[in-house]
């Protein structure tokens, strides 16, 4: 009787152990998956992102669906970035009231924290740093600034990397963000 319980125990775990395996293995699979920006389709769904804001706040763009969200990417090196920020700034804060969200990613390392606080006290959008943000669909960031505008329901309606001028413009934002408020 003793053996047969054992048996049992031992098939349940093996049992168990296949199946959280493979539960681990299509995850890490999905995640990959996930990593290539050559994915990103303009009119799909757009790829999982999440930001820390610097005032440790957790955002993600899956629980802002109902609103319209540009994720930007920056640094405070970035000469087009500084340039860019005010307006985008200015933009944000005007369109808030009607469902706008901007999460701004920075590219600057923790150790420049100080820097980045500076630019961020002047921004009417939550910031964090990339290193305390998720969003692997996006690729490598190696262009700055770089921006995709996502609509309420979740699709990706505009892919940064396909822009040959990336920087917001107020024109650009009047031709793309405001029909999708």
């Amino acid at each position: 009787m003793r053996s047969s319980r054992n048996a049992t125990a031992l098939l349940t775990r093996r049992a168990a152990f296949k199946g959280c395996a493979s539960a681990w293995l299509a995850g890490v699979g999905l995640r990959f998956e996930l990593t290539h920006a050559n994915d990103l389709r303009v009119g799909g769904l757009a790829p999982p992102a999440s930001l820390v804001t610097l005032d440790g706040e957790r955002l993600s763009t899956s629980e802002l669906i109902g609103q319209v969200v540009i994720l930007t990417f920056w640094a405070t090196w970035c000469e087009p970035c500084r340039e860019e920020l005010p307006l985008l700034s200015r933009y944000a804060d005007q369109h808030a009231h009607e469902g706008l969200r901007v999460l701004g990613v920075c590219l600057d390392e923790s150790d420049n924290l100080a820097a980045v606080r500076r630019v961020a006290d002047t921004l009417h959008f939550s910031v964090g740093l990339l290193a305390n943000a998720s969003v692997p669909g996006y690729g490598r960031i190696w262009r700055l600034p770089v921006s995709f505008t996502i609509d309420r329901s979740g699709h990706l309606v505009e892919d940064g990397w396909k822009l040959k001028k990336p920087v917001w413009t107020a024109e650009r934002l009047e031709q793309v963000v405001t029909p999708l408020l």
